[in-house]
């Protein structure tokens, strides 16, 4: 099985690389804000600059598992090779562990400029143990993001998923607090973000990096959005295969 997910996530990445755009677009917005707003307010501040930066890094998940997974999976569904894919004897566990590996791996890509603006044009720091502490909460903080693209992927027609995915992405950025820094948004903002995943996700990531309180009730809404979006996964999946051999 390891050997058939490790072929369908190679078919996902070429597929993606013969389109730079697809590549391009998912990291554009995360380090464009780092361009325009965190370098010339925040970075000769090391403390401002390390909490934007993960900022950023949380926008540039979020982005890219939406887009990724919501967009990418509504396209192929439309696509007649999906239907033949869906007969081969291997079933579909490689295809969907396949694509979830290729998602990492895009996701990866994306937060390269983030963090090669911060570490070159910024003050920010991080300690070893930052760093390590920062990588659990990254994973954690992909599962709710993975899930909805799934959702919507898996739920919707290819234009509507795009229209969707645009359609959340900035409000959850600005909702979950990820436009300024800790402590700075308007007070609905404040008062809103711990319960989004943004929110969830954005303060799990300064927890990890600086010298932010962890937040309990944050992270364990977080945890409570990432079942909610695993239930409309499945649901949407389960659909969309009843719809195909019905």
């Amino acid at each position: 099985m390891t050997a058939l997910a490790l072929t369908h996530a190679k078919f996902q990445l070429l597929e993606t690389v013969r389109i730079p755009m697809a590549l391009i677009g998912s990291a554009f917005f995360p380090a464009a804000s780092m361009l325009f707003f965190v370098v010339p307010f925040v970075g000769d501040d090391p403390v401002y600059s390390t909490f934007a930066t993960a900022s950023m890094v949380t926008f540039a998940v979020m982005t890219t598992n939406l887009f990724q997974y919501g967009a990418g999976i509504a396209e192929d569904r439309a696509q007649p090779w999906n239907p033949y894919t869906r007969t081969l004897p291997a079933g579909p566990g490689p295809r969907f562990l396949g694509r979830i590996l290729a998602g990492l791996a895009l996701m990866a890509i994306s937060l390269i400029p983030v963090v090669l603006i911060a570490w070159l044009f910024t003050a920010a720091t991080i300690t070893w143990a930052g760093a390590l502490a920062a990588l659990g909460a990254l994973a954690l903080s992909a599962l709710p993001f993975t899930l909805l693209g799934l959702a919507i992927g898996y739920s919707l027609p290819a234009k509507a998923a795009i229209v969707t995915a645009q359609l959340l992405f900035f409000p959850l950025a600005f909702g979950g607090g990820l436009m300024t820094a800790p402590g700075a948004a308007p007070g609905f903002v404040e008062d809103l973000a711990p319960y989004l995943p943004t929110g969830g996700a954005a303060r799990l990531m300064w927890a990890a990096v600086g010298d932010f309180p962890f937040d309990l009730s944050a992270t364990i809404t977080l945890l409570g959005w990432t079942a909610v979006f695993a239930g409309l996964a499945a649901w949407a999946y389960r659909r969309d295969e009843g719809r195909r051999f019905s």
